[in-house]
């Protein structure tokens, strides 16, 4: 702000003015000035409502008055005379105007507001009967009537002190130039020249905010010469978010009409060295009290907050450590102690002073160990470890201790600072969780990181014996389904019956441990022979011989596949027996279940190829190493080409061409599915359209779908889609699906077959007859077509059953209102087999191998 002394003649007058405008305008009428702390002290005021003033001191704030410098005086009284729309509101309570010295500094305000009494009418009568101001009407009133005429009183008044200000500050500069002159002389020096001895960043702007004058520090530091910084604003030199920072602080220095501090920011000193810089700006004003620039100084503060910053965390360290904190001089004497010393050492800080460390020692250490510590403290000037202490009753306790040398200004160690922490609740902790790591928390069986310990041992004491080793991986069959159907609670306690009967039925030289959910391990050291082993397997089994109990629910019968691993010829350390023991539980399970196999290098070598093929199938689709080929389908009647089928397949640049029989299944095991298929549907919806375009006419192509896709509930917004996007009518598109995925959830799926039909996609039964038939629930399907499989076509005519299997079909199909296509046809016999009996369709080799749709383009115009 700008500190000019207000006389108390100017404070009369100003008095004398605030009593006129209240009482011409018949309401309450304030005065105040800002001071040095950013609070508004009353100058003069007239019949003020006392409840009006106290909102005006409790609300009004500089940042306030500044958002009413562009609000024009008549919105304002507009505002105050309609001021019950504006409850609870500062506008409610006065009409506040902002009143500036003449460089746009805030000096104060000026109010009017809710007049103490009304008994100021007929003074009111005698101003106006007096004043220089002309008014017409009787009575002056705040109304929206006569809200002109107040707002021009109000302008009158604002600019009149306004005025009295710019006077004031011209009488004030030119009796301080006056004294400056009279007592000072003057030195004639450049002011360029001075700015530039300066190693603080130095500039002046002008009234907009244009650069006048900058020194050689602003130019090494902003890397930029002087032509380019003059006469350029800050919008102009520095990227938006900065030059509003930048143009903020001008005005907020502008307002304040004194020196304020910009703050503290990182940023670029001379050198582009990154440092704290402290920015300062002052508002200069010409002797008329008009505002004709800023200057601006920044000083870089690096060294001055990094010891502040060094010195507030001291600070904090000492005051809230809960460590203690022991220092000593050189010599090793105590001489402070701080923190929790007391607590953790049991000594109060008069006993230990002037005392040396040894009176700690707990005798845990030799010398060796106290050398190693002082060589690191006097070369490398600290050191850090743990180590046993005594504390004032005589108890060793451990502690994590930490020492520092603190040197002085000619690199001389002054006072060793010891950190230190009692960490004996830790140790025991840590016995606890090694103890609870290691174990299962239900059965209280070594988990798998306990096995991976206790192989660890057995393997070492079997290598060092030169005795044999089996690991046995078992794992519950279908457990599953107890959790499912009963609850985690009932299969836990089929899990504590299991783990029971393990302990007690294996001798007390085998280690069990439970491994996961239903998967436990069990090592069998000091095997001699393969007899032996085989016994303890079978001691295994007949484990899961008793039914188990299940509560409330009855008994249970379980099963469980075993696979073996055996030390030394399956795995010399535990990952790997571990791992070969699994695989062979897998085979066991692949097996049948209920079942046990030993480990052979082949099933390594399977697991890879299997790993190898799912990695490659992830990658197919980017690689595009999938293709589809086409298999055409002819009537019998007619022996046109009635459509095609969409077949998959996969040719890898390393493995080489698989077999769908290999590929899909592990495409459905691996999640993969719902994208292959995706993948195949566009692809032969888009071959479709490319036949439409070349005139061919192709009746339907069909597409296998997997139970996974059929089970999405998006899968026939997904196909809706596809045909949209491509451009193939539905009456194009033929699906096929598997007598089982329609069966998993016979509602849902023929609710969305429904919605398929509707859209006119035909739907077709593949591989019908292979799988579990419902025909109660296939005369409800939305079904069009019946497949006969291709293994019921390869004995016609002479296999007697597969022709009462093909004739069933056929006029069951017929009976149904559907359409019957034989797969697999690959001989005359066959054809004159189907055509005998009425059969629809036909697809298989005798009239065409799935080929690549280019190749097909001659089959088209042939059929």
């Amino acid at each position: 702000m700008i500190n000019i002394e207000i006389t108390q003649t100017q404070r009369d007058d100003w008095q004398l003015s605030i009593d006129t405008l209240a009482r011409i305008a018949q309401c309450g009428a304030a005065l105040f000035q800002i001071n040095e702390v950013d609070q508004f002290v009353m100058l003069s005021q007239a019949n003020f409502a006392e409840a009006a003033l106290t909102s005006l001191n409790s609300q009004v704030s500089r940042d306030y008055l500044y958002s009413l410098n562009e609000r024009p005086i008549q919105q304002a009284v507009n505002d105050y005379i309609n001021r019950t729309k504006l409850a609870d509101t500062l506008e409610h309570q006065a009409c506040v105007f902002p009143i500036n010295w003449p460089s746009g500094s805030l000096f104060g305000y000026l109010a009017i507001g809710e007049a103490a009494s009304t008994s100021l009418q007929i003074q009111a009568e005698v101003a106006r009967s007096t004043s220089s101001f002309n008014f017409t009407a009787a009575q002056l009133q705040l109304s929206e009537a006569n809200s002109a005429d107040i707002s021009r009183i109000l302008k009158m008044s604002a600019d009149s002190l306004e005025q009295d200000l710019t006077r004031l500050y011209r009488e004030f500069k030119r009796e301080y130039n006056s004294s400056r002159c009279a007592s000072h002389q003057l030195i004639d020096v450049n002011l360029q020249t001075f700015i530039d001895c300066m190693r603080e960043h130095v500039w002046i702007k002008d009234a907009s905010g244009r650069y006048m004058l900058v020194n050689k520090s602003v130019e090494q530091a902003w890397s930029l010469p002087r032509e380019q910084i003059i006469n350029f604003t800050d919008d102009e030199l520095f990227e938006p978010r900065l030059a509003k920072h930048f143009i903020a602080s001008d005005i907020a220095s502008i307002n304040k009409g004194i020196e304020v501090s910009a703050g503290e920011c990182e940023g670029l000193d001379i050198g582009d060295v990154e440092s704290w810089l402290e920015t300062t700006k002052v508002p200069v004003m010409d002797d008329d009290g008009e505002l004709t620039g800023v200057i601006g100084i920044s000083r870089n503060i690096s060294s001055h907050k990094a010891a502040k910053d060094q010195l507030e965390l001291a600070s904090r360290v000492f005051e809230n450590s809960v460590e203690g904190v022991i220092i000593t001089d050189v010599d090793g004497t105590i001489v402070d102690a701080h923190g929790a010393f007391r607590h953790i050492t049991g000594f109060e800080k008069e006993e230990i002073l002037g005392q040396n460390p040894r009176i700690f020692n707990s005798g845990r250490h030799d010398k060796a160990f106290f050398s190693e510590l002082w060589s690191a403290l006097l070369t490398k000037g600290k050191w850090h470890g743990e180590i046993w202490n005594r504390r004032k009753s005589g108890a060793t306790f451990p502690l994590i201790l930490n020492i520092s040398a603190v040197y002085d200004d000619e690199n001389q160690i002054r006072f060793f600072v010891a950190v230190f922490s009692d960490i004996s609740a830790l140790k025991q902790n840590e016995e606890k969780l090694a103890e609870v790591a290691c174990h299962d928390p239900l059965t209280k069986l070594p988990n798998r990181m306990g096995l991976n310990a206790r192989l660890k041992q057995e393997l070492k004491q079997a290598a060092h014996n030169q005795n044999r080793l089996g690991l046995v991986y078992i794992d519950v069959d279908l457990f599953k389904q107890i959790n499912e159907s009963f609850g985690h609670p009932v299969g836990d306690e089929v899990l504590l019956e299991l783990s029971n009967r393990f302990s007690l039925g294996l001798d007390k030289f085998a280690t069990i441990a439970r491994l996961g959910s239903d998967e436990f391990a069990v090592i069998l050291s000091n095997i001699e022979n393969s007899d032996m082993l085989l016994l303890s397997v079978n001691k295994l089994r007949k484990m899961f011989d008793q039914p188990f109990m299940l509560g409330s629910h009855g008994q249970a019968r379980l099963t469980a596949s075993m696979g073996v691993a055996i030390y030394p010829e399956d795995g010399q350390d535990p990952s790997t027996l571990l791992v070969n023991a699994e695989v062979a539980m897998h085979r066991a399970k692949h097996d049948g279940r209920n079942n046990y196999a030993f480990y052979t290098e082949s099933l390594t070598q399977e697991s890879v190829a299997k790993l190898k093929l799912q990695s490659a199938l992830h990658d197919a689709l980017e690689l595009n190493a999938l293709h589809l080929v086409y298999q055409p389908k002819l009537s019998f009647k007619t022996g046109n080409v009635v459509g095609f089928e969409a077949l998959l397949r996969w040719t890898d640049p390393v493995l080489g061409s698989i077999s769908p029989a290999v590929f899909i299944p592990l495409a459905e095991k691996v999640g993969l599915i719902q994208d292959i298929g995706r993948w195949v549907l566009r692809k032969a919806c888009e071959q479709g359209v490319r036949w439409q375009n070349l005139g061919l006419s192709f009746g339907r192509i069909a597409v296998n779908v997997a139970g996974q896709q059929l089970q999405r509930s998006s899968f026939v917004d997904e196909v809706a889609e596809i045909l949209e996007q491509t451009g193939l009518s539905a009456s194009c598109l033929e699906l096929e699906v598997t007598e089982s995925c329609m069966m998993s959830d016979p509602l849902v799926v023929s609710q969305d077959l429904a919605k398929l039909g509707q859209m006119g996609v035909e739907l077709s039964i593949d591989d019908f007859g292979t799988g579990y038939s419902s025909l109660s629930y296939l005369k409800k399907l939305p079904i069009h077509k019946l497949k006969i499989d291709q293994s019921f076509v390869a004995g016609l005519p002479s296999d007697t059953h597969n022709t009462a299997i093909a004739k069933a079909i056929i006029a069951m199909g017929h009976a149904l209102n559907l359409q019957v296509v034989a797969e697999g046809v690959e001989t005359q016999e066959q054809v004159d087999f189907l055509t005998a009996n009425s059969c629809d369709d036909a697809q298989g080799y005798f009239y065409s191998p799935p080929q690549p749709a280019e190749n097909l383009t001659d089959f088209l115009f042939k059929h």
